[in-house]
């Protein structure tokens, strides 16, 4: 027996067993069981990646797959208890199959040991061993080697020695066959059994081979539940404000990329005639088809070092950073120099505890719950505690994991959403991430110290935002209802110095922010369909977080006397949406949605929209004419004198509510 064929007899094969799991009162998860385990390459040991793999179950028919990440490991959790036929395949090996019993709620383990299938390129000469060193694997291997051969002979020897031993006697008389003269020649004839004389019985044959040598039947194993990654325990891509994505479509040693693409079409029943929406960070265009966002990049990672960066285009390259009064402190234009970076931060990994890393740049904020990516999010259209707060943050976080369940994050930051610093201080702030079990996430956010109103240095502002999720039953190879959860967020805050405070009183009228939001998400079909309901309620004194609408081209630089945003000025709003899913692949969301915004005073925009006659006239922060001109004036008397009086000043159409229709695709790579 070569060693070729041993490989290709013996090393294909995988060790199945159960790695216990404690019980876990989760709602609607105890019933289950899972899948994992290690995918490696039986000439190298090393991780073998992209390997796909699929667990039968025997009694349903049902099909579950999974892929191994870079380091060789997968997981398949959240399965039906029951036998299943757990194949691994992938171009260039061997594939192999296993036969694994779950129960739950424990996770079993399976170890796949891939040959290639190819063999090895021959060569001229064997290298010595005086100047090749010799692996343990080859040193197994020839013990093995060996150890058959040895099997093998004492076999043979067995079985010849029970054929003679069994043969009957021959006759006296006959004379032996000449083929046969040279082993019968010297041997006495057997005399023929007696009663008083039974022939003796046969030796026990040997024990044959064994299939897979012993050396390998029980190789090293990897758990299939990551246990050392940070919230790698769990499946917790049903949360809202993470994308759903278990697989990637292409990973390396040292990157891995993401591509985005988000386009949709609205339908605004105010039906404005300049197609111009307001009040939004996800609604800007009525009546047409937008990409809204367009995005490439990826993370790098390689000896502890790392980065992400993603490029931004669509849409939000424009609305995104006009939302920012930092840029109206001094030179150099920082919306342009930002304006087509989502993300883009380098960074260090030590080995501490479960990991600490330490990043610079341009992060995105978590603050609000939703995404920044709208792929991510359980509807396209969030409430007012996403749409007002932070998207970005700009300066150095540190992630701490002090276990695999827990993340501490404190920032140092140039303000809230800015590219630059307003005033005398930079924001502090953090984040602590909790999730205990695969059902359940908790964040609570705060941020402080920052002065982040642009030219009132003694004004600062002090924010908490805390939300949580929670999976509440939980059947994902149903046909049926397969998932259904709930988000709920709270946001509290304010600004005090400068005139204002945060309760009123003799420093000035109250300016603060009180927000929530609550969404209920139910998935059917193997989390093929979707449908979330929801909605929110803030209330904005001082409109400081409340978005300016875009009239006239105004920003937060510019403002705009249609909309102010003076001390007192007051804004309650409140909103409810419903949303539809279609998730055919990982990769890709068609979705439809329906919402319904209100507002105390007129915000949304209405039929006459909110461009004056001719288009933009450059000066959004004046009272613009009739005629489409600036008046000049940032008051509604000079603008009626300068304008030539009463009903010579424009005014843009603002409404109480707002109404919309939607429906667009979601791709994420």
């Amino acid at each position: 027996m070569t060693r070729n064929l041993l490989l290709a007899a013996v090393l294909p094969a995988c060790i199945a067993c159960q790695l216990a799991a404690p019980s876990t009162p989760a709602w609607g998860a105890d019933s289950f069981g899972g899948l994992g385990g290690v995918t490696r390459d039986s000439a190298s040991k090393q991780p073998v990646a992209q390997v796909r793999i699929t667990a039968h179950n025997v009694a349903t028919g049902a099909d579950r797959t999974a892929t191994s990440r870079s380091d060789g490991t997968f997981t398949m959790p959240e399965l039906e208890p029951g036998r299943y036929q757990v194949a691994a395949a992938r171009d260039g090996f061997v594939g192999s199959v296993a036969d694994v019993e779950v129960i739950a709620p424990a996770t079993s383990q399976v170890v796949f040991v891939l040959a290639a299938d190819t063999p090895p390129a021959a060569v001229s000469a064997p290298p010595s061993a005086a100047t090749a060193p010799r692996s343990a694997l080859e040193d197994k291997l020839e013990a093995m080697e060996k150890r058959i051969e040895e099997l093998e002979a004492a076999l043979e020897a067995r079985s010849a020695t029970a054929v003679t031993a069994s043969a009957p006697a021959p006759v006296a008389s006959a004379p032996a066959p000449a083929s046969s003269a040279p082993a019968v020649a010297s041997a006495a004839p057997v005399p023929a059994p007696t009663p008083q004389q039974p022939a003796a019985p046969a030796p026990a044959p040997a024990p044959p081979a064994p299939a897979i040598p012993e050396a390998l039947q029980a190789p090293d194993s990897t758990p299939g539940v990551d246990n050392s990654t940070p919230f790698a325990y769990g499946d917790f891509t049903w949360l809202n404000g993470t994308p759903r994505n278990k697989d990637t479509v292409l990973d390396t040693k040292y990157f891995t990329p993401e591509v985005r693409f988000d386009t949709h079409y609205m339908l605004d029943t105010n039906q404005p005639i300049d197609h111009s929406m307001g009040g939004s960070t996800e609604s800007f265009r009525s009546g047409e088809f937008q990409l809204e966002q367009v995005s490439v990049g990826g993370d790098f990672h390689w000896q502890n070092v790392r980065g992400r960066v993603l490029y931004m285009d669509g849409l939000f390259a424009t609305t995104t950073p006009r939302n920012d009064a930092s840029a109206g402190v001094g030179q150099w234009d920082l919306r342009d120099a930002y304006r087509y970076i989502s993300e883009g931060w380098g960074g260090y990994h030590f080995n501490v505890n479960h990991g600490l890393n330490v990043d610079a740049g341009i992060f995105v904020s978590y603050i609000g719950l939703f995404s920044y990516y709208n792929f991510d999010n359980w509807t396209y259209q969030p409430s007012f505690v996403s749409s007002n707060t932070p998207w970005f943050f700009n300066g150095l976080r540190i992630q701490w994991f002090p276990t695999n369940k827990l993340k501490i994050e404190p920032w140092v930051i140039n303000g809230w959403q800015s590219y630059g610093k307003y005033n005398g201080h930079k924001g502090l702030g953090g984040q602590i991430l909790y999730r205990p079990k695969e059902w359940l996430s908790m964040v609570f956010n705060n941020y402080g110290n920052g002065t982040d109103d642009l030219a009132i240095p003694g004004r600062s502002r002090i924010h908490t935002d805390d939300s949580i999720e929670v999976r509440y039953y939980n059947k994902p190879d149903s046909t049926g209802i397969s998932k259904m959860a709930f988000s709920l967020t709270a946001d509290a805050g304010c600004e005090y110095g400068a005139g204002v405070t945060c309760k009123g009183g003799s420093g000035g009228p109250p300016q603060y922010f009180l927000g929530w939001m609550l969404y209920d998400r139910l998935w059917w079909h193997k989390d093929t369909y979707a449908l979330t309901f929801g909605g929110g309620k803030m209330n904005n004194p001082g409109r400081y977080l409340t978005l300016l609408p875009p009239i006239n081209g105004a920003d937060a630089v510019s403002g705009t006397p249609y909309f102010t945003e003076n001390p007192g000025d007051q804004a309650k709003m409140w909103d409810a949406t419903i949303t539809f899913h279609w998730m055919p692949k990982q990769y890709i969301t068609w979705w439809l949605e329906s919402g319904y915004r209100h507002s105390d005073v007129p915000y949304w925009t209405g039929r006459g929209g909110i461009t004056p006659p001719g288009g933009n006239n450059g000066s959004p922060a004046d009272y613009a004419c009739m005629s489409g001109a600036s008046s000049g004036a940032t008051t509604l008397t000079q603008a009626y004198a300068a304008c030539g009086g009463p009903g010579s000043v424009w005014f843009p159409d603002l409404r109480h509510g707002q109404l919309t229709f939607s429906v667009g695709v979601l791709v994420k790579f």
